[in-house]
């Protein structure tokens, strides 16, 4: 049994592309169904806004070429199979692991993709096309992911230059229990208090030039404090913190407009700036802007980067304990027919003798547990020696040679 994968992704295809190429639910069903037509009882749709991707085990040479029929019958694109990827044995493999630790990520080493290839893997038990040797593979993936995450913390290195100016106001002043004044209302706004919001008893106010935009932030920030836009130079001084992330094309808090009277702290996430860069060297002032905010931001993508170099030795030994396991898992069938044959002889024998001797039911299970763990520890030695095997053609010679010898049958590995 082999391990492959095949599908389209960020890097190879354009986001209209990839539209087309989603799974809903039902697409999903129905794929995993035409698979099981086709031979391939174990596969794994991950369909994300980034990756439309195919995970499987296979058997017979031609079936991976099946099975991308059938995804490229179901995905009417012109071209398609241009944009696909495909792996096979163990790069297909160390590609999962990958995709599994975000190191194939847009945002390198995000989280989110890990949950999704959980839920993917439970979205193809529970349509019941996942065995136990893709469960162990996407498991092992999962479990290799974490560790990566916990020991290197990838994903700790921010690159949001909102999260990013949050955590720098921290280091500044403190943001628990301080006066905040926001203005702007666009998605870097909504970011920002997101983070605002993590800390306690924050006082926020927010405006924007259009009052409307701004009411609607109150749908998702409740304790939101919003005032018209001509105010925010009367609220400003009552402020600790204040943070524009406007898109207007001209500054907004300028030395002529605003002269503090109390310490505070300025957040400029705007392009091009909103906030003066003059309070940079006012006394009651402190300025954090975006070209220390992308300064931070790139060098944290330089230290991501770098720990994903660091992870290959954790990926490289994951990646050797399942592609071993999964080469010993061909003997399988083997190893249980065997183990079907000695409960066999076991019944048989104790039916004999119970026939032909008076027995107690305490006399049969303590026979029954003798004769098992005798035939047991005959095979012990030989199970351990087909476990061993190193090759496809010792599997295959000796499999051949337990049918002959045993007179029993084992499906091809």
């Amino acid at each position: 049994m082999q391990f492959g994968f095949f599908g389209i992704n960020y890097k190879n295809a354009p986001l209209d592309i990839r539209d087309k190429t989603s799974f809903t639910d039902a697409k999903k069903l129905d794929f995993y169904q035409k698979a099981g037509q086709a031979g391939v009882s174990q596969c794994l749709v991950l369909s994300t806004c980034n990756r439309s991707e195919v995970y499987y085990l296979y058997e017979d040479d031609a079936q991976p070429a099946q099975l991308e029929a059938i995804y490229q019958d179901m995905i009417p694109v012109a071209g398609l199979g241009s944009y696909i990827v495909r792996f096979s044995h163990k790069e297909a493999m160390s590609y999962l692991f990958r995709i599994a630790a975000g190191l194939e990520s847009l945002v390198l080493g995000e989280d989110q993709i890990l949950g999704q290839v959980k839920e993917a893997l439970e979205d193809s038990q529970a349509m019941g096309y996942s065995g136990k040797e893709l469960n162990k593979i996407v498991r092992d993936a999962v479990t290799c992911a974490k560790r990566i995450k916990t020991e290197l913390k990838i994903s700790e290195k921010p690159l949001s230059v909102s999260y990013i100016g949050i955590q720098k106001l921290q280091e500044a002043c403190g943001i628990a229990a301080k006066r905040i004044l926001l203005i702007g209302s666009g998605k870097t706004a909504v970011l920002a208090l997101k983070y605002l919001f993590t800390y306690p008893d924050v006082q926020v106010t927010a405006c924007s030039r259009t009052y409307a935009h701004a009411k609607r932030l109150r749908e998702s920030f409740p304790a939101l404090e919003i005032i018209p836009y001509e105010e925010w130079h009367f609220a400003i001084h009552h402020c600790d913190i204040v943070i524009s992330a406007t898109s207007s094309p001209h500054q907004i808090i300028k030395k002529e407009n605003f002269s503090p009277l109390r310490p505070v702290t300025l957040l400029d996430l705007a392009a091009p700036r909103d906030i003066d860069t003059v309070f940079a060297d006012h006394p009651l002032a402190t300025l954090i802007n975006l070209d220390t905010l992308q300064a931070i931001a790139a060098q944290n993508q330089r230290e991501r980067e770098r720990l994903v170099d660091a992870s290959q030795a954790i990926l490289e030994e994951a990646l050797q304990e399942t592609s071993a396991w999964l080469f010993q898992s061909r003997m399988d069938a083997t190893i249980e027919s065997l183990q079907q044959r000695c409960s066999t002889i076991v019944s048989d024998s104790c039916s004999y003798l119970e026939r032909k001797m008076d027995l107690s039911v305490r006399e049969q299970k303590l026979l029954k547990k003798v004769l098992n763990a005798s035939l047991q520890r005959l095979l012990k030695e030989p199970i351990l020696e087909l476990k061993r095997l190193d090759s496809a053609e010792k599997q295959e010679e000796y499999n051949r040679l337990i049918q002959q010898l045993f007179q029993i049958q084992t499906e091809n590995i």
